[in-house]
């Protein structure tokens, strides 16, 4: 099983924030590479009440089933391979990993369906203090752009993000992860 602590901090940008930030850490349109998430729950949102999330992330060729738990210190990833793509709308939670947290969680996966679709140009660049993530995400007819920091330790990592968009002047924002923001907007969509 592949299970990881995932440490992050998350701030939306502007364009023009997003430019300033690409140039600035020498990164060029070809360091950006393309990422599908394709989100799942449960009709009755059983995963968003408990503060968790579903995802199946394509990225260069493969297919990587991921579950995303609340943990004492950033997210618990629970990671399982798929052999092959998978049709969404029928999709089904393979034997494995992934299947048995979902029932540790006492959600029946059976129940979760497919959701919708984001993808994301995403280009990164290893610092001292940590991995720099540029984003620039497209979703239910919305963009935007996002700067991620991820770090090994949370005290250390919170104090380098926060020096980072001192440095380049971009004030803090409170920033809602990618599939909070999908649903948001799949919901304002129906609304």
């Amino acid at each position: 099983m592949t299970q990881e602590i995932e440490i992050e901090f998350k701030n939306l940008l502007t364009k023009s924030e997003f430019q300033k930030l690409s140039e600035a850490l020498g990164m060029k349109k070809h360091d950006f590479k393309q990422q599908i998430n394709h989100y799942f729950d449960t009709k009755d949102f059983s995963l968003k009440q408990k503060k968790s999330a579903l995802r199946i992330r394509e990225k260069n060729g493969a297919f990587i089933l991921t579950l995303k738990e609340p943990a004492a210190v950033g997210l618990l990833e629970t990671h399982q391979e798929l052999a092959k793509q998978p049709d969404l709308d029928s999709f089904k939670i393979p034997e494995g990993p992934v299947k048995r947290q979902l029932d540790g969680l006492g959600i029946h996966s059976e129940a979760i369906c497919y959701f919708g679709t984001l993808s994301t140009e995403r280009a990164e660049k290893e610092s001292e203090k940590g991995l720099i993530i540029l984003d620039h995400s497209r979703y239910l007819e919305k963009e935007d752009f996002e700067l991620e920091f991820e770090a090994a330790d949370w005290d250390e990592g919170k104090r380098a993000f926060e020096q980072l968009l001192k440095q380049f002047g971009i004030p803090q924002r409170v920033t809602k992860n990618k599939i909070q923001r999908f649903y948001e907007q799949k919901q304002k969509k129906v609304e």
